[in-house]
């Protein structure tokens, strides 16, 4: 009886602990539910992309703010309220997974990844 109570004490530390490492704190969604999303909601799109890749085409109305440059200040400027809706993208989904990761760690709430932009259907803009 020890045994098991101490296997089902160790599998909810162990279940509890994977919880908190969740991206509870950002949501993965398609490309589509992105694209209603800008054309339904005010939304930040956010492209973590370097310069270059954001001059050589990016999603209409989005603005750069390259991964490796965020913290609580540059967020700040572009995203001044936490509970903003930003939607978050780079070329190929790493990098946006990264970046969410980040932004959730700022305190930002209502953070939405797509993937990249190399499989984007939609209109772009140079």
């Amino acid at each position: 009886m020890r045994r098991i109570l101490l296997l089902i004490l160790s599998l909810l530390f162990i279940t509890s602990c994977h919880g908190n490492q969740r991206n509870d704190s950002y949501q993965q969604i398609t490309q589509k539910q992105a694209k209603e999303m800008m054309d339904t909601e005010e939304v930040i799109i956010l492209d973590v992309r370097e310069q270059n890749e954001y001059d050589s085409g990016h999603i209409p109305g989005a603005i750069l703010l390259p991964m490796r440059t965020i913290d609580a200040n540059t967020a700040a400027e572009i995203i001044p309220e936490k509970d903003s809706t930003v939607l978050v993208y780079c070329q190929s989904g790493n990098r946006s997974k990264a970046a969410c990761t980040i932004l959730a760690h700022l305190g930002y709430t209502d953070i939405y990844e797509f993937s990249g932009i190399r499989t984007w259907p939609y209109e772009m803009e140079d």
